[in-house]
């Protein structure tokens, strides 16, 4: 076993993440690790059967400490293996957007990022269960935002740009549905276009959508977009004040079940998964530690 001042870093690097203009992982990772006294083991995800050779690889190396380098697809896969193993968890971000990346002020630079996934704090943040078994560490929805990220996928689109081309058809199709909503003590039936289960404040587009989420918490919030108000949206990328009640609602909870009317369009941190006319949810807070800078902590 490595002393304590001599730690293993599991790194697991998603190729297939951020925009053309990637960074070289392995160097990078290997240049900053020259002068510590840790080790830097890597495993390159190939995008099939990622969490069982995450499960091998913890097996056989027993790192202290993993670290996902992608989006929120890897940071997903890697934090479900970290909450399992019980260790921590550090992010760099290498994704199009990087939602909980943003959410925990983790840096963009590289470099930066290796300082603190090696020096930072540990913080335990909360995590989402839905229908049983899907983790969610960030933010899920029902409705427009879901209908975009199944277009998007279907498309390949990538990026902000994709985003923006996926928003634009999601906008011109968009459909109201009627759902019920049974948090921990109230139930209120509404008509919406998306209902977000937030355990986070912002997507990974800077939209604020959640503007008091705290991921450590313990409680998670159901925003319930009622109407398309230019105002209100935003709201969601300037400078934010209260959203007015009638267009966006929003209920605190630890517990949740949506029932919708119809089947509408399902997402989990940024991954589609089909139609739904049920969603079930709670939360287990402070299941996953993760590295933050102090400013954070």
């Amino acid at each position: 076993m490595p002393s304590p001042s001599s730690l293993c870093f599991l790194f697991v690097v998603n190729p297939a993440s951020g925009s053309a203009e990637k960074t070289d992982w392995a160097t990078t990772i290997a240049d900053y690790f020259v002068p510590l006294p840790h080790t830097a083991e890597v495993l390159t995800l190939t995008g099939h059967d990622d969490g069982p050779a995450l499960q091998a690889r913890i097996a056989s190396q027993h790192p202290d400490r993993l670290v996902a380098v992608g989006g929120d697809g890897t940071v997903k896969i890697v934090a479900a293996e970290a909450i399992t193993a019980n260790l921590p968890l550090a992010v760099l971000p290498a994704g199009s957007a990087n939602g909980m990346a943003k959410e925990l002020n983790l840096p963009a630079d590289p470099t930066e990022a290796l300082r603190i996934a090696v020096h930072g704090t540990e913080k335990a943040v909360d995590v989402l269960y839905l229908n049983g078994t899907d983790l969610c560490l960030h933010l899920s929805d029902i409705g427009l935002n879901a209908q975009l990220v199944r277009y998007a996928q279907n498309q390949n689109w990538r990026g902000m740009l994709g985003y923006a081309r996926a928003a634009f058809w999601s906008l011109l199709r968009r459909r109201l549905m009627r759902v019920r909503i049974q948090c921990d003590h109230e139930q209120v039936e509404r008509t919406a276009f998306m209902v977000v289960l937030a355990n986070a404040r912002v997507y990974g587009t800077g939209a604020t959508i959640n503007p008091n989420g705290d991921v450590s918490d313990g409680r998670f919030e159901v925003v319930v977009l009622r109407r398309l108000v230019g105002r209100e949206l935003l709201k969601m990328f300037w400078r934010f004040q209260p959203f007015n009640p009638a267009a966006v609602e929003i209920f605190s909870t630890t517990t949740v079940s949506l029932e919708i009317t119809r089947p509408v369009d399902f997402q989990v941190d940024g991954e589609y998964r089909g139609k739904t006319t049920r969603v079930d949810v709670e939360i287990r807070p402070g299941a996953l530690r993760v590295l933050v800078p102090d400013s954070v902590a």
